[in-house]
């Protein structure tokens, strides 16, 4: 993806995989097509694909990309514009660009939650958990002990201290963990979940104590894959993806009662 200014880098040591790219402007199903626009690259932005700075591809480009129509994908970038999320300029050195969310990036995920119901979050709880689980088993089976140091060094050097590093690098924990695995389909099967439901999934991340259950089985997770104990490395990945399930459904509740996110 060409860029026409520098993007601005954020916190944190997470490394985005060019495969997390593809995956953003993976073509799109038959129904809300421009709702799918806006929320895949919305998506993106909040996970940290797409960067601050970061010049999208043209109206021309996105539509050939997503396999839609150009009225489509700039009905798209128009939904994106009206949450604060891209800044569209004209002249030579136009384009639309990424902004970093400023309080529209909750309610935007505010608003993916309220169209999901009790049993679909909970259904993508036990998806990621298979995946995850997979790849904590895969990783702690084949990791060599470099590796396991690489994957705990990682995790001391990334930022847990704003809800949006916490998001961030809680996914790139995951990528990694992916990558440990050494299995092509696993690593390809969590980008596609980060994409399409990782903002989603971390939403819970912005509270203090969701956010600390979160770390603490990360951590768990590096342990076990560096001790090589698959046993404990699911089941540490298994409460770290429970930790933010949880949330999410009394978080849906609350919303169903008419009240906020927050407890």
């Amino acid at each position: 993806m060409t860029s026409a200014t520098e993007p601005t880098r954020t916190s944190g040591p997470a490394r985005v995989s060019p495969g997390a790219r593809d995956a953003v402007f993976a073509q799109l199903a038959d129904v809300g097509r421009a709702e799918q626009v806006s929320r895949r690259i919305a998506d993106a932005i909040v996970l940290g694909v797409l960067v601050p700075g970061e010049r999208l591809p043209s109206e021309a480009e996105l539509a050939r990309r997503f396999g839609v129509a150009l009225v489509t994908a700039r009905e798209g970038l128009g939904m994106l514009r009206e949450a604060g999320l891209v800044d569209t300029r004209r002249g030579r050195d136009g384009g639309s660009f990424v902004v970093a969310p400023d309080g529209g990036e909750d309610a935007l995920l505010t608003a993916r939650l309220h169209g999901l119901s009790q049993v679909e979050l909970a259904d993508l709880g036990v998806y990621v958990t298979a995946i995850a689980a997979g790849c904590a088993d895969r990783a702690a089976e084949r990791a060599t002990p470099a590796d396991g140091a690489r994957l705990a060094a990682w995790l001391d050097a990334a930022s847990f201290a704003t809800p949006a590093d916490a998001r961030r690098n809680a996914g790139g924990f995951l990528l990694e963990l992916a990558v440990l695995s050494q299995s092509a389909r696993l690593v390809r099967e969590q980008i596609r979940l980060q994409a399409e439901y990782g903002p989603l999934l971390w939403i819970g991340l912005h509270d203090d104590a969701p956010r600390e259950r979160a770390v603490l089985a990360m951590h768990a997770v590096a342990a076990a894959v560096a001790g090589r104990d698959r046993a404990a490395a699911r089941e540490a990945v298994t409460d770290l993806v429970a930790s933010v399930t949880e949330w999410l459904l009394a978080a849906k509740a609350r919303l169903e009662r008419g009240g906020a996110t927050d407890a």
